[in-house]
Parts: C-alpha cells; sequence; structure tokens
C-alpha cells in the first residue's frame, strides 16, 4: 500500500513539473527596442491647410512642389532602452533634413522621455523652435480600454488597448505582456506590460516595434536627459500658450503636438 501511495504521489510530482515546463513562460525583464514611426505626410499637410479658410494659392503651391520631390510615407527611427523599472526613449538622428515649410512637430521625432515606471514621473527633453526644454511631469494620463484582439508583433503575442490622451486624441496600442516593463513609444505608457505598436489614427502617424533585443542594461544607459532649460509641465504648456497666441486656427493643433 506504502508503495502505492509513494508512487501516486511521485507521478502527480512529475506531472505537475512537466506541466509547468511545457506552459511556463520567459518574460523579458531589460533590453532594447528599435521602432519606426511611420508619417502619412500628405494627410498631415493636407490637414494644416485646411485650417486656412482663405484661398490658400502659395501654401497649395508649396505643398504641390513637396508632392513631386518627397515619398507620401515618412520613416523616422528610435530606440527604447528598459531595465530596472525605467525606461529610455531615444529618436535616431534625422536622415534628412525637415522641409521649413512643412516643419510641424507631429512629422518628427524632437522628444528624449525617460521614465520611473514606480514614481509614475518623466522627464522629457523636447526640442521646440530651435530651443531645448527639460520637462519633469508626472506620467502620462491615458484612458486605457483592453480588448480581447490580439496580434503578433516582433514575436511577441500583443492585446489591443483604445485609449484617450489629452481630453481629445484617439490612440490604438498593442502590448505585450511577455516583456516585464510598463512603457512605450514617446511619453505613452499606462497598459500592463510594453507597447509594441501605437497609432493615432486621426494625426496619421503611428509606431511599429521592428526589434526586440533582451539583454541586461548598464544603469549609464538609463539616465534621464540633462540639457535644456528645466520647467514643469504646467510651466512648459504655459511657454507654448505663449509661443502660439497669435497663431489662430493653427494653435490648438501646435499645442496638442508638442505635448505629446
Amino acid at each position: 500500500m506504502k508503495n502505492k501511495l509513494f508512487t501516486a504521489i511521485c507521478l502527480l510530482l512529475f506531472s505537475g513539473s512537466t506541466l509547468f515546463a511545457q506552459t511556463g513562460a520567459h518574460f523579458v525583464t531589460a533590453g532594447t527596442i528599435e521602432y519606426d514611426k511611420t508619417i502619412n505626410m500628405f494627410a498631415l499637410i493636407t490637414r494644416e491647410l485646411a485650417l486656412n479658410t482663405n484661398n490658400d494659392v502659395f501654401g497649395q503651391k508649396a505643398f504641390d512642389a513637396y508632392k513631386k520631390n518627397h515619398p507620401q510615407i515618412q520613416v523616422v527611427k528610435s530606440t527604447l532602452v528598459f531595465g530596472d523599472n525605467k525606461t529610455l526613449f531615444t529618436p535616431a538622428p534625422a536622415v534628412e533634413t525637415p522641409n521649413n515649410f512643412f516643419d510641424m512637430p507631429m512629422a518628427q521625432q524632437n522628444n528624449t522621455t525617460y521614465t520611473d515606471v514606480r514614481a509614475s514621473s518623466r522627464i522629457s527633453q523636447k526640442t521646440v523652435f530651435e530651443e531645448k526644454f527639460l520637462v519633469t511631469d508626472s506620467t502620462s494620463k491615458i484612458k486605457w480600454k483592453i480588448t480581447d484582439e490580439t496580434r503578433d508583433i516582433a514575436g511577441y503575442t500583443c492585446r489591443r488597448a483604445n485609449g484617450l490622451v489629452l481630453d481629445s486624441i484617439y490612440v490604438v496600442a498593442f502590448y505585450t505582456d511577455q516583456i516585464a516593463a510598463v512603457g512605450g513609444p514617446e511619453s505613452f505608457t499606462g497598459l500592463p506590460g510594453m507597447i509594441l505598436q501605437l497609432a493615432l489614427p486621426h494625426e496619421n502617424v503611428s509606431w511599429l516595434a521592428t526589434k526586440v533585443t533582451e539583454a541586461s542594461v548598464p544603469p549609464p544607459s538609463l539616465v534621464a536627459p540633462k540639457k535644456g532649460k528645466a520647467v514643469t509641465g504646467k510651466e512648459f504648456k504655459d511657454r507654448l500658450k505663449s509661443f502660439t497666441k497669435n497663431w489662430g486656427p493653427y494653435a490648438q493643433g501646435y499645442l496638442k503636438e508638442l505635448q505629446l
């Protein structure tokens, strides 16, 4: 009887350990993510021109010339380093010289953003009209709603979440809980995992992770930017309002884009 009981216990323990080995998931805790930001330049410029209720002949001519020399879709690159509940988003240097006439913030990546997840705080180095600011603020307040839709991105199963940021900007994100770090491109965060794809459908821009590299991250690789005029989030917003107070219908769009 004792032998049978012993055999049964061994079988139970063996089957349990085998099941764990088959279903146990591996979670990435540190590494680097490479993103592509895709911008529909023709859609951005069309929306910008539509704000001018007068017949903007000069603007339309500039747009026609732009379309002859530039692709509709522009792609810019960035990296996100993560580890120890911290992330650092860094844009890659621009390959092309920006077109000054259509120099819209949404078409660029001017922000280096350091986020401390535990402290729910971030420090962003933002370049606005060739002036650098160092903005200290809490993490973005995004109202997320997680759905059942999933897709595979860069080898990770991701779940869709819909959100609203700055009260009016609609956000679609796909995040994975296989990466045990909270974060995403730019200042987007707040989901139970890492955002590998993010789109602002009405703004005609999106970010997509093209490569995830699991690796330990040395502390010097996860430090906040230090150059720029130090301001709080409120002070930065007030400064932006001062910059754009005489911009008429263009002001609201620039205010939103520069705060992301």
